[in-house]
């Protein structure tokens, strides 16, 4: 009987731009177009200087670019730094269930890196991140998300495939190459979530995607010269599922593949915050508008979601900012009084504002019940109490930007101008946008200053 491995290596080998339905290659257009939006915003933090500088220590000189710059970097580097700089804000994009997977900071980036140094076309860009999308988003739907309840990172886990498969396609691997590549990038997957419990160290989590996005570039890399790797590494005795997973259903690894596109499932975020945040912020702005009431009008207001609303997104005081933005009280003690669409106002400020962490403290996060079983692992009701007595409640399974309500294209543009203008300009913004919305058309993504 054939290892899954053999299938997901044989159909990334061997996808084709032409096999690709159109509604699917628009949903890897917006992924990549997004996150390249969101790098371009992360660069200017702390933490993105930080490995940025690494990055061009270690790997500069390349053809690859160091988003929200002019600087160029080898694939690697660029990898690096531009996967971290995607996660630097909670604003990139993931998959609808939630799986434990980032496909915009653990595929696109390094396949854009790789497209760059090897002067692919922008269709050969969407045919690759389809596959890693495919590929990487099966293995985290296999991992019935279970990885955290063991204090793994997930998307650290799950990024270093999907980077592979896509750096891979793009070096036009064989299925075999394939196989190794996956094999490998087994062996490179890392991240502990000890930064959630801990009070302190919340920059490692936006390392964690771009060690990922690195590490496929690795995989791929050492697979095409012929180094190999266990082709067992998914459903083998030590193989990801049985190790980095308390349960897991290995049929979901090939179950519709070709058929069924995963890439479908991509979502992009609205807030500056955890997934988590994303439905009870919604509601709960949507409550303050049809009910004219702000937050100094709020006696008391319940979250009730599932488990890992409780275990890993209960913060109520937030020691840093990354934690605050995992942090389910304080997002929605945030958008009781500053407005949740402008990632600025996730800020240090924010944090340290008096009426946000008393609100923050007084938030209450439930389990319930119906909201947590498969598939509904985002769902939240919120229930406020006002001073005046009035009470009100909103159940949200889903929020603007998922598949079922996604982000219109003039939502999209409007997101990538508002985060890349600031750093770039109206002028240089607009051309990006204009670059990554028209991938089809781009012959190559090597720089002009580059093809030589």
């Amino acid at each position: 009987m054939a290892l899954s491995i053999e299938k997901l290596a044989d159909y990334a080998a061997n996808l084709t731009y032409g096999d690709i339905p159109g509604d699917v290659l628009h949903r890897a257009q917006d992924c990549i177009l997004d996150t390249v939006g969101v790098a371009v915003f992360g660069s200017a933090l702390p933490w993105s200087r930080m490995i940025a500088d690494y990055a061009r220590r270690t790997g500069g000189n390349g053809r690859c670019t160091l988003l929200g710059s002019e600087e160029r970097l080898s694939t690697p580097a660029a990898a690096l730094a531009n996967g971290a700089q995607a996660h630097a804000f909670e604003l990139d994009n993931l998959r609808f269930p939630g799986a434990g997977v980032h496909p915009g900071a653990t595929v696109a980036m390094p396949a854009l890196a790789m497209a760059e140094d090897l002067g692919a076309s922008g269709r050969d860009l969407l045919t690759a991140v389809v596959a890693g999308c495919e590929v990487m988003m099966r293995i985290g739907a296999a991992s019935l998300h279970t990885s955290e309840k063991l204090g793994f990172h997930a998307p650290g886990l799950t990024g270093p495939f999907g980077s592979a498969i896509a750096c891979g396609r793009l070096l036009g691997l064989s299925a075999a190459q394939m196989m190794n590549a996956m094999g490998i990038a087994g062996s490179l997957s890392s991240g502990l979530l000890e930064f959630a419990k801990s009070g302190s160290g919340g920059m490692v989590k936006r390392l964690h995607l771009g060690r990922a996005a690195e590490s496929g570039v690795l995989a791929a890399s050492l697979a095409r010269e012929g180094f190999d790797g266990p082709q067992s590494v998914l459903e083998g005795e030590y193989g990801f599922l049985n190790v980095y997973c308390q349960e897991s259903d290995p049929a979901l690894l090939t179950n519709g593949l070709g058929l069924e596109f995963e890439t479908l499932r991509i979502c992009l975020k609205r807030y500056a915050c955890h997934v988590t945040a994303q439905t009870p912020v919604q509601s709960v702005r949507e409550l303050m508008a049809a009910h004219d009431f702000s937050g100094g009008d709020v006696a008391s207001l319940t979250v009730f979601g599932g488990d890992k609303l409780v275990s890993h997104h209960n913060i109520p005081e937030p020691g840093d900012m990354m934690l605050a933005q995992y942090s389910v009280p304080f997002c929605v003690a945030l958008a009781l009084f500053r407005d949740p669409d402008d990632p600025a106002n996730f800020s240090e400020n924010a944090r340290n504002d008096p009426a946000i962490r008393e609100m923050a403290r007084r938030i209450e996060v439930s389990v319930q019940e119906e909201s947590n079983h498969p598939g509904m692992g985002w769902a939240t009701t919120v229930r406020v109490s006002l001073r005046d007595g009035r009470r009100f409640t909103r159940v949200a399974e889903s929020f603007k930007g998922t598949p079922n309500t996604p982000l219109s294209p003039v939502d999209l543009e409007a997101k990538f101008r508002r985060l890349t203008e600031p750093a770039l300009g109206k002028e240089e913004s607009l051309v990006l946008y204009e670059t990554f919305s028209r991938l089809e058309h781009v012959a190559t993504l090597r720089a002009e200053s580059d093809q030589t």
